[in-house]
Order: structure tokens, then C-alpha cells, then sequence
């Protein structure tokens, strides 16, 4: 007989916002940052998925077992060949959906989470399995990486499925993201922008700067501005996110190594100097009559965490 988790078994689930890319590195590079959503799943006896969302999404994404949270779930059970049981969900968002912070893979690191949680003692998830697991609702990795396991991460598709490598950031690398209030941009526009081959040149110049990257984040802070170069994804989608690239264009100009976060239309300024964190908050703040907003952020090291907790009273 299969084994499903007990009635009233309840867990939470952190998970941080990630950034990706970070100029040159597409679709490899991610980086976790300290925003974090909140989720609540407990075993109850009613069938199906209930989800109350609190906080970003609030009426806007599906409260039954279309969202995106609850999929991840059935996926990370259908693998353990475990019946999904009576779940509901408490989604408290942080973490602005559709502006290149990682929204998506954070819902979907949280359902496998979740997952891991409930099942504990019944069925086991290993690192290579929650990353696949969450992969294969995402799509591609460089997002989920750092979203499950904190820091800086590289990950790469292989024939036995992503793998990844996780790096700490040099103690003096800063960050601002710079966040606008109203517009938004999805990673399936985003992509459709772009070529389906780049000259040859450019992708050598990516190449290069991707390995100065790795250099510039773990030693060498004072190499970001060079190494976050990138000509492989921005240029392509600046047409669609014309404040971005103004801001974009505005930030480097002044020396500041910022770059499109993930799809956009979100900006991630690293700062090798904390100093600079204000100046660029004024500019950044400033930016289009103060439609845009900086958050002084920290490199999350932790990745997603889960914890059984007390079931509630009746």
C-alpha cells in the first residue's frame, strides 16, 4: 500500500527571488537575492488544491490546482509515483511577478519544497532531483539554481539533465535592483526577440566576458563593469523595454556595471564599491518621474528552506 502523508502534516517553505543572467551569462548565470515568498502547504481531508494568496498576485493568479505552485507539487509527487492528497496552500508573495526577478521559478521551487517537506519519511528528494524536478516546470535552469540553492550559481543542461555549481560572492560586491512599478515583461516575449543565430565575434565577446564575470563576482569586484558587458540578449529586447534601456544606458554611462535582471524590465546594478549605493538609489529613484523604485539588496546564500511545523488546532 502506498504511504501519503498524514493528515495535518504542515510545512513552510522560504524561497528566495533569484536574478539572471547578469549581463553576459545567459541562460547559465543566476544569483539569489534576499526577497523572499513564504508558503504554507498542510494535508487536510478535502480533495483537491485550495490556495489563498496573500501579498503580489492576490486575485490575479488561479486559486485551485491550476496554479503554478500547486502544479510543481503534483509533478514532484507524480515522480515518487504518490497519489497528491487534500493540499491547501497559504502563498504569502513578496516577489513582484512578470519583472525579471524570478517570480516563476521561486512558484515553482516552492511546490517542490513543499513536496519534499510533506513527503518526508516517505519518499526522498536528493539535490540533482529537485533540481530536474523543477526544470522540467521551468523550462531551463538558470533561475532555479540559485532559487533552490542560494549564492551564485552556474548551471548547465547535460544528457542526464541540469546540473549546477554554486559560488560565494566576494564579500565586497553590492547590489541594488532597480524595480519599475507598472510595467512588466514575459520571459516568452522576451525571448522571441531575439535572433536565432548572433555573429560570430559577438559570441566569442560573450564568452569572454561571462568568464571574466565569474572572476569579477568571486575576486575581482573592480572588473564588473567590463565583465558585465554583454551583446548576446540586451541589445535584442531594448526596443521592448525602452525605460529599462534608458535607465540601462543612464547607470553605465556613469560607470555603474548595471544589466537587464533575467527577462527584465528590471535593472541589477553590482557595485564593487558600497558606496555607491546611493547614488545610484537617487538616480534610480529619480528615473521617469519616480516610477521606479531601488531596493538595497544582499546575495541570499541559504536557497529555499522547508520546515515541518505544528499542525493547526481544530
Amino acid at each position: 500500500m502506498t504511504k501519503t502523508p498524514p493528515l495535518g502534516r504542515r510545512v513552510v517553505v522560504e524561497v528566495p527571488t533569484t536574478t539572471a543572467y547578469l549581463g553576459p551569462g545567459f541562460d547559465r548565470l543566476g544569483m539569489a537575492l534576499t526577497i523572499h515568498d513564504r508558503l504554507t502547504a498542510a494535508v487536510v481531508d478535502t480533495p483537491g488544491v485550495r490556495v489563498d494568496v496573500h501579498g503580489v498576485g492576490e486575485g490575479e493568479v488561479p486559486t485551485d490546482e491550476t496554479n503554478l505552485i500547486a502544479r510543481s507539487m503534483a509533478h514532484a509527487f507524480a515522480s515518487k509515483k504518490i497519489p497528491m492528497p487534500g493540499i491547501h496552500l497559504e502563498a504569502h508573495n513578496v516577489i513582484p511577478h512578470g519583472r525579471g526577478l524570478g517570480s516563476s521559478g521561486a512558484a515553482i521551487v516552492s511546490g517542490v519544497m513543499a513536496a519534499k517537506g510533506l513527503l518526508e519519511g516517505i519518499a526522498e528528494f536528493s539535490a540533482s532531483e529537485l533540481l530536474a524536478l523543477a526544470t522540467d516546470m521551468e523550462g531551463h535552469p538558470d533561475n532555479i539554481a540559485p532559487s533552490l540553492f542560494g549564492g551564485l550559481t552556474i548551471a548547465w543542461m547535460t544528457d542526464q539533465g541540469p546540473k549546477h555549481k554554486k559560488l560565494s560572492v566576494h564579500r565586497g560586491v553590492s547590489l541594488v535592483v532597480a524595480v519599475p512599478e507598472d510595467a512588466s515583461m514575459s520571459t516568452q516575449l522576451a525571448r522571441s526577440l531575439q535572433p536565432e543565430t548572433v555573429p560570430h565575434q559577438d559570441a566569442i565577446f560573450n564568452l569572454s566576458r561571462s568568464a571574466l564575470l565569474i572572476a569579477a563576482l568571486i575576486q575581482s569586484p573592480e572588473l564588473l563593469f567590463e565583465a558585465t558587458e554583454d551583446r548576446l540578449h540586451q541589445n535584442y529586447r531594448a526596443s521592448a523595454m525602452k525605460d529599462t534601456d534608458a535607465l540601462l544606458q543612464k547607470l553605465r554611462s556613469k560607470g555603474y556595471a548595471a544589466v537587464v535582471s533575467g527577462a527584465g524590465p528590471s535593472v541589477l546594478i553590482l557595485c564593487p564599491d558600497p558606496g555607491q549605493r546611493l547614488d545610484i538609489a537617487q538616480l534610480v529613484d529619480a528615473h521617469q518621474g519616480g516610477t521606479w523604485t531601488s531596493h538595497m539588496l544582499t546575495v541570499d546564500e541559504r536557497g529555499a528552506t522547508v520546515e515541518e511545523v505544528p499542525a493547526l488546532a481544530d
